[in-house]
């Protein structure tokens, strides 16, 4: 069977770090394995749910480059979900309850003062059809729960946490829809999945409970349950869960200057015991990704890492692929002298200008005026087209004296206005003998 994933995120709001994190997971599992990956949009909440944020779905993906193979939304798939429901109502698995929210909550308290766990008492079975009419009568709507099967243990191997086992007896009856006759995420889900094809399911270890009730419910739906894995939550840099992790969007990551590589690299092995490697692609990430490499521990994100991380990317981009990002006239020989001293890509422009000029040099002494001035009369006898500033340099050492420090920082300092920055060797053909002339004064 083709290994299938996938991502089903809520187009409530735009996508964080915890969320790509996800996302990518799935993708790398498929493509590892040769499989599919897929976009399933959940938006039952038409309350909530916004078409901006559906777009920004596809294109924080596509920015990362997670193309999924396919694309479904559950408000078109209102009409599976309906047979499905009926199915399960004609085979017992689904019931109607009536019980406010005030009521439930009443219930759990008392409960939990006795010292018992705070689960559904499954009071609406009692209920006879006369019952039923009655409250239809009086213009009650039931909301509906699925029915857990109390003599068969759930169990599952989790591809990271292992065995699983949970007692139905110590679970509650889920609610599934509401009595508006709108849906709940459990019982979609897991419609979707088995009508989808999905082979694997990998998701946060907050879903743990979850998954516990939806493997009855494919058992249910006349299903195999997929294979599930469970990884642990994102924690911010301070050792707790970050409440801003939440709201750290792609667009502020491109905002901040960071590329959709990097990302890419960080959180592929985020929670894994695996280094961060920058010179690995995506297919690269996805060849090497294995689930019995993560741990159990909170997977920790820090912006400094993914600061690093982007540095080191972006001294191997090819010009190529930043061609379009640069400032005119820069090309690819200025790329590549430029790029070692940046963390972002948005700082090229800076750079850029030491060889555009103009520049702002020191005030000098007198001592290194006269230096500059014989270092400007030794640049006229260059051969500008083979290595100008190895020539350079060694012809101002013979005839000067100076060396190291001495020698190439009042030179450097003379050309770019700066006390470092790119290889001067590099860097000198790009100013050119007109330009260091000029700025020889």
């Amino acid at each position: 069977m083709t290994t299938t994933t996938r991502f089903a995120p809520s187009p409530t709001g735009k996508l964080h770090v915890g969320n790509v994190r996800a996302a990518l997971h799935n993708w790398l599992l498929a493509k590892r394995e040769g499989g599919r990956f897929l976009l399933r949009i959940d938006d039952t909440d038409a309350a909530r749910s916004r078409e901006e944020y559906v777009e920004a779905i596809r294109a924080d993906l596509a920015w990362l480059g997670l193309h999924p193979d396919g694309e479904e939304r559950q408000s078109a798939r209102f009409a599976i979900y309906e047979a499905a429901f009926e199915k399960l109502v004609a085979a017992g698995r689904l019931y109607r309850c009536y019980e406010t929210a005030q009521e439930l909550d009443l219930k759990r308290k008392v409960l939990l003062g006795r010292g018992l766990p705070p689960i559904y008492d499954r009071a609406a079975l009692a209920l006879s059809e006369a019952d039923h009419a009655a409250r239809a009568a009086a213009g009650e709507a039931p909301h509906w729960r699925f029915l857990l099967d109390h003599d068969t243990p759930i169990a599952w191997e989790d591809g990271i946490r292992g065995p699983q086992h949970f007692d139905p007896r110590a679970m509650s009856d889920p609610v599934v829809r509401r009595a508006d006759g709108t849906w709940l995420y459990m019982l979609p889900s897991a419609i979707d999945d088995a009508e989808m094809g999905v082979t694997d399911v990998l998701r946060g270890e907050d879903h743990v409970s979850n998954t516990a009730t939806q493997v009855q419910m494919f058992v249910a739906l006349g299903a195999v349950p997929p294979r599930f894995a469970h990884e642990a939550l994102l924690t911010g840099a301070e050792g707790k869960l970050s409440k801003r992790l939440g709201a750290l969007g792609m667009a502020d990551l491109r905002e901040a200057g960071i590329e959709p590589e990097a990302v890419v690299a960080l959180l592929a092995r985020l929670g894994t015991s695996d280094p961060v490697d920058p010179s690995l692609d995506a297919a690269a990430l996805a060849a090497s990704f294995d689930l019995t490499r993560f741990g159990r521990a909170p997977a920790r994100f820090d912006d400094t890492d993914l600061h690093r991380v982007n540095a080191a990317i972006v001294h191997r981009l090819p010009y190529a692929r930043v061609r379009h990002l640069l400032p005119e006239g820069m090309g690819e020989a200025a790329w590549e002298a430029i790029r070692p001293n940046l963390a972002h890509i948005d700082e090229v422009a800076d750079w850029w200008q030491v060889v555009t000029g103009p520049i702002m040099p020191p005030a000098f002494d007198e001592e290194t005026l006269a230096f500059l001035s014989v270092a400007a009369a030794a640049a006229h006898d260059l051969d500008w087209s083979a290595d100008p500033w190895r020539e350079w340099t060694g012809a101002l050492k013979e005839s000067t004296g100076r060396k190291g420090k001495a020698l190439f920082m009042p030179l450097r300092q003379a050309l770019t206005g700066k006390d470092h920055g790119p290889d001067m060797a590099a860097l000198l053909p790009l100013i050119g003998q007109e330009q260091t002339l000029a700025r020889l004064g």
